[in-house]
């Protein structure tokens, strides 16, 4: 093709990309418009007084835009004293990358829509008003490496389709309404580091293969459901867990032998359960463990000896159960170890490390 050629191809091509880029920052500006129209309190008078028609959507408050084209990638605006609801148009921003509207008061639904957003990454909408059931569209969004949604009024159950995100390394879900089972896909993510479902109304029992041998799984927290059962042999493959919580909920029979092949473990919580069986000798192997509750069980036999092993234990509660037999010499004082700071701040001392 001779030059001649090429000009007159690019001259008919240039208005047509041109015209496209328009029409894409035209879409842009107008979910963004949408989004400020639903939004039905501003104490701060942010979003009223900034985001302005006439002036660039890029330098907005809370929103960046792509360096190669006027197209907004994150959308930021936690703790701005915003409500109202989120509308469909959101869907619309397709090259978000980020969102983040955490700590505010938004409430209503989640729309479907937002399983358009196919380059998101992190989904960030924890501590608002947020009510009704989880779409199934969240399993298009296939990038999508952190989702937290904790704190709000969410009900229904953890779609199945969470499974398809093969990129997901943080699940948080804490302190809702969710009910129903614990979907077994959830566990085929190998990516996945962190699950945190704890204070919600799940029931059922936890997956047979609820561990594999690519799962990486660090922290697993279902404290305060309503889950029951015996807790799958498949957990010793769970190498790389340094927090497992499970206390309040139903969970019966004995602590699986092969618990002691989670030497990374730093926090053991079984506490209010219906458990039985006696403490495996084999903790000695878990030498990293700083916390240690399975009060409030049915656990019998004595104390073992390997306890005194554990140098790094600085909580240690076993009241309320059969146990019988003095604690080793080395825990000359289990009172005073439950007195030492509290679980909820080793919780949270193991968590900002992950």
């Amino acid at each position: 093709m001779g030059n001649k050629n090429v000009i007159v191809v690019l001259l008919l091509v240039m208005p047509l990309l041109m015209a496209v880029s328009l029409s894409s920052n035209f879409t842009d500006e107008s979910a963004l418009i949408a989004i400020k129209s639903h939004i039905t309190s501003d104490s701060n008078n942010i979003i009223a007084s900034n985001w302005s028609e006439g002036t660039s959507f890029c330098s907005w408050v809370g929103i960046s835009c792509s360096t190669r084209r006027p197209r907004v990638t994150p959308l930021n605006l936690p703790s701005m004293g915003l409500g109202g609801t989120i509308p469909k148009e959101i869907g619309n921003l397709s090259f978000l990358n980020f969102l983040n509207i955490s700590i505010n008061n938004f409430g209503g639904n989640l729309p479907r829509e937002l399983g358009h957003l196919r380059r998101l990454k992190s989904l960030d909408l924890s501590s608002n008003e947020i009510s009704r059931d989880l779409p199934t569209s969240l399993g298009f969004l296939i990038k999508l490496q952190v989702l937290h949604l904790s704190h709000n009024h969410l009900t229904g159950s953890i779609p199945r389709e969470i499974g398809f995100l093969h990129s997901l390394q943080r699940l948080a879900i804490i302190n809702n309404s969710i009910s129903g089972f614990i979907p077994s896909t959830i566990f085929n993510i190998s990516s996945l580091r962190v699950i945190l479902l704890n204070n919600n109304s799940l029931y059922g029992t936890l997956p047979l293969e609820m561990c594999n041998n690519r799962l990486k799984l660090q922290a697993l927290n279902l404290e305060r459901n309503q889950l029951s059962g015996q807790l799958p042999t498949s957990l010793h493959k769970c190498t790389q867990l340094q927090v497992l919580g499970i206390s309040v909920n139903e969970f019966t029979g004995s602590i699986p032998m092969g618990i002691s092949n989670l030497t990374k473990l730093k926090l053991l919580a079984l506490a209010r359960n219906n458990m039985t069986g006696k403490i495996p000798h084999s903790v000695v192997n878990m030498s990293n463990l700083e916390a240690i509750d399975i009060g409030q069980n049915n656990i019998h036999g004595s104390i073992p000896r390997a306890l005194g092993q554990l140098l790094n234990l600085n909580f240690l509660s076993m009241s309320a159960n059969n146990l019988g037999g003095a604690p080793p010499h080395l825990i000359f004082n289990i009172s005073t170890l439950e007195a030492l700071p509290s679980l909820r701040i080793i919780f949270l001392g193991i968590f900002r490390q992950l």
